[in-house]
């Protein structure tokens, strides 16, 4: 139960400390007046007295529950006990009107529109996930941001929810084997998990509106434990999936290299097989990796033959002698421990080999697509995070004598946003369904153009939308913090979606290019 205070006695104790209202609580900021970005004096003026309309003009209430909880001492009049407030933010799982209702915040389906998509067990996701992003990732956002990293104890903490063994489902069944002991996020049985709940799971946790904490937490993961699953031998899938998915463990994909990224089949690190065909000898240099530093395993595209596609192949380099990583120091997603990868004659046995030698390219194709959809499944998140800031700050923010949103040119703008986004978001659910009806392979061959131009779609809008919202807010998206810490931080994640992955201008080029090759070997009349 916190202190329940009168506003005489706020004010009295205002005498010798500096006590604010703001809403319903009362804050004791006394020690926070040489840090507050606005000056002291802001706060002395209103110390004793309700500052809520004057708070709300310049803060999020978000603020509130963020920066400003560990000053709350009390509240005023009879509030209600902690635990009865607590349980007035408990999320019904299966509630019609699920989220805030801002207009395109989320999804249609999150608010009773109808989709053929989500049953229950989707619901259960959803709601254990928005619950652990709110609590875990959203209040750390801008001090992760800031670390340049995020601490160990969280990606563990992500292991142990049964987050990670969810991106490395997928599409499919549930990991049971190699997932013991680990709950599903919701509670549901793991034979109903399917692509529409990894959907949701990365869609939920990308609200924490930070490329650095996604791309920290399931950037390297989500692409590099992939191929082990698929294509390793089961010794090696025993070996590393436990302990990856356990947390105990990371992994990261190794293919860009500082001479080339698209262009993979001429990647030029090399891989010798030793004399008595026991290990390779890897030599090259890898960078732009996410998650590189931390990791213990590096999925590396290695040339074991000639030149071109034809003499790549994928393996598994243990992090040890001859293996050196150093930071990069990049322009956004500060978080994701974005890596330079030196292999200096590092021995990597023969059983690391994914698939069979020289056959690795078909590997990397169809890693792709799985990457690709996942970069726009954050994107389009992230867009909506924009959306939803804007709407919430042109709501509260007044020139000229009325809110920003009345202002016909602002609402042009939120109209612009929402289409792209809502287009994508309809795009995405149509592609992801594929994936519930076809294998793999065909989706690898009939859907690579498809999902190349779905991938640029959604980064270039969430690109559109950063822009967008940055003008909505103004000098307020140009500092670091405050109300537009989501904007000034999602406009520097921007780049880290539109280049990694493929290039818009490589996913435009190769999205059309490979859609006219299918569909003449289907029998097109172009």
């Amino acid at each position: 139960m916190s202190k329940i205070f009168s506003k005489e006695e706020v004010e009295q104790a205002s005498k010798e400390r500096t006590l604010l209202i703001i809403e319903d609580g009362v804050y004791d900021v006394t020690n926070f007046l040489g840090d507050h970005p606005g000056g002291k004096k802001i706060l002395i003026k209103s110390a004793g007295q309700d500052a809520t309309d004057q708070f709300n003009k310049f803060h999020s209430p978000s603020v509130l529950k963020k920066q400003a909880a560990p000053f709350r001492i009390g509240s005023i009049g009879a509030a209600a006990s902690t635990e009865a407030a607590d349980a007035e933010e408990e999320e019904d799982e299966d509630t019609t009107y699920f989220g805030d209702l801002v207009p395109f915040g989320d999804p249609f389906w999150y608010q009773d529109w109808q989709s053929p998509y989500y049953k229950d067990s989707h619901r259960k996701l959803r709601s254990a996930m928005r619950k652990f992003t709110e609590k875990n990732l959203i209040p750390n956002a801008f001090a992760w941001d800031q670390a340049r990293e995020i601490p160990a104890e969280v990606y563990k903490q992500v292991a142990s929810a049964g987050i990670l063994a969810g991106i490395a489902s997928g599409s499919a069944t549930w990991i049971t084997e190699y997932a013991e002991g680990l709950p599903i996020p919701g509670n549901f049985p793991p034979e109903e998990w399917d692509a529409f709940h990894s959907f949701i799971l990365i869609d939920e946790m990308c609200r924490c509106a930070s490329g650095g904490i996604a791309y920290g937490i399931i950037g390297g993961f989500g692409i590099g434990l992939p191929p082990v699953l698929h294509f390793g031998s089961e010794e090696l899938k025993k070996r590393i999936v436990p302990p990856c998915v356990k947390g105990d463990k990371r992994i990261c994909l190794a293919i860009t290299e500082p001479e080339g990224g698209s262009d993979v089949a001429n990647l030029v690190t090399t891989a010798v097989l030793s004399d008595d065909k026991t290990h390779y000898i890897v030599n090259g240099r890898k960078k732009w990796i996410s998650g590189g530093i931390y990791a213990d395993y590096f999925v590396a595209a290695v040339r074991t033959g000639g030149k071109g596609m034809g003499g790549l192949s994928l393996l598994v380099v243990e992090r040890g002698p001859g293996v050196k990583t150093t930071k990069m120091d990049c322009m956004g997603v500060w978080g994701s421990g974005t890596t330079f990868v030196e292999f200096d004659d590092v021995q990597v046995p023969v059983g690391n080999l994914l698939g069979k030698e020289n056959k690795g390219f078909a590997l990397i194709m169809s890693n792709f697509n799985p990457e690709r959809i996942g970069i726009a499944v954050q994107a389009n998140r992230f867009s909506r995070c924009l959306l939803e800031e804007s709407i919430k700050y042109a709501s509260k923010r007044t020139t000229f004598g009325v809110k920003l949103r009345e202002h016909p040119v602002i609402r042009a703008k939120l109209s612009n946003m929402a289409m792209k986004i809502e287009s994508t978001h309809a795009w995405l659910e149509s592609v992801i369904y594929q994936s519930t009806i076809y294998d793999a392979d065909t989706l690898t061959m009939r859907g690579g153009g498809t999902v190349a131009l779905l991938k640029a779609q959604a980064t270039e809008t969430f690109e559109f939308c950063a822009r967008e919202a940055s003008q909505i807010f103004g000098g307020l998206s140009y500092t670091k913090g405050g109300q537009g810490e989501v904007v000034e931080r999602l406009y520097r994640d921007v780049k880290a979606y539109t280049i990694p992955g493929g290039s818009s201008e490589i996913m435009l080029d190769i999205g059309m290019r490979q859609s006219i090759k299918i569909a003449e070997i289907m029998g097109a009349k172009l």
